[in-house]
């Protein structure tokens, strides 16, 4: 970790500071939206969004490449496609009486196959690894001011509204009765959460975002007792899960977003065991 740090403040390695700032604004919302994502038990609806992602960023490199929109960057379209698997699948949970389960499982579908074949009749050559993988080394300054301004409004509405998501995450019936809209409320959830997965598509890539998104709360959760507690922790975790993944990789020259990934999963696994023997010497 030495050289690492020693790299960092090396004046030639912007981009490796640029990957450090965007690793570390992406995870107040990572550790906050992961943790009412775990809670509610909805990230099965997040992969759905974030392979609905993909659609959107082929679409961004069809206009931009193809149509010649070139102020259309590709995680417009992310974002774009993300709010309307959001709102899709919202629809779907509240009001529809189809099966939610194939409905988003659709969704998945349609949303890789749609990006691809955006790809396919897009001009050029393009390296989709760092999109459907991650390679937080790649982050432009344009997708700094990006992150940061999801940052700010994913940070400020889940915490302006965090009673009203406190409930919903826990009680449906009791929100209702106590005159919560619980389907707005819920509309609204899923739509944070289609911003953070937008967020997460350049660090860890879409395959990988599910990862990230639950690990951090869910390792958090075995250690607080309140919510709030939680989203602390979580964030903590997933600061500390990028910032080491970050340096291994760069020491080893391996991919970053998969090293993330992996120390993140063996800290779970690590947790949970420990918790679990702790547990049965107490019985």
């Amino acid at each position: 970790m030495i050289e690492f740090l020693h790299a960092l403040m090396n004046p030639d390695n912007a981009f490796l500071r640029l990957a450090f700032i965007v690793g570390t604004l992406a995870s107040v919302p990572f550790g906050i939206m992961g943790t009412y994502v775990v809670t509610r038990r909805i990230s099965y609806l997040a992969g759905a969004i974030s392979h609905c992602v993909f659609g959107g960023i082929g679409m961004g490199l069809y206009l931009q490449n193809k149509v010649g929109l070139t102020w259309f960057d590709p995680m417009i379209g992310a974002v774009m496609a993300a709010i309307f698997a959001a709102l899709i699948i919202g629809m779907v949970s509240l009001y529809a009486k189809q099966r939610e389960d194939t409905v988003i499982g659709a969704l998945w579908a349609v949303g890789m196959a749609s990006g691809l074949l955006f790809v396919d009749i897009t001009p050029g050559y393009f390296d989709l690894s760092s999109y459907l993988f991650g390679d937080i080394l790649l982050i432009s300054h344009q997708d700094v001011w990006m992150v940061a301004g999801l940052n700010v409004l994913v940070v400020s509405l889940s915490l302006f509204f965090y009673n009203r998501l406190l409930a919903v995450c826990f009680d449906e019936e009791f929100s209702a009765l106590r005159g919560i809209s619980v389907g707005a409320v819920y509309m609204l959830l899923l739509c944070l959460t289609a911003l953070t997965v937008v967020l997460l598509v350049r660090v860890v890539g879409i395959v990988m975002v599910i990862a990230l998104l639950t690990i951090p709360a869910a390792v958090a959760s075995q250690f607080a007792k309140r919510l709030w507690q939680t989203m602390v922790l979580a964030v903590f975790f997933c600061v500390a899960f990028t910032w080491t993944g970050l340096g291994v990789s760069y020491n080893y020259s391996l991919s970053s977003g998969p090293t993330i990934i992996m120390i993140a999963g063996l800290t779970y696994l690590a947790v949970i065991s420990f918790a679990r023997l702790a547990g049965k010497r107490r019985g």
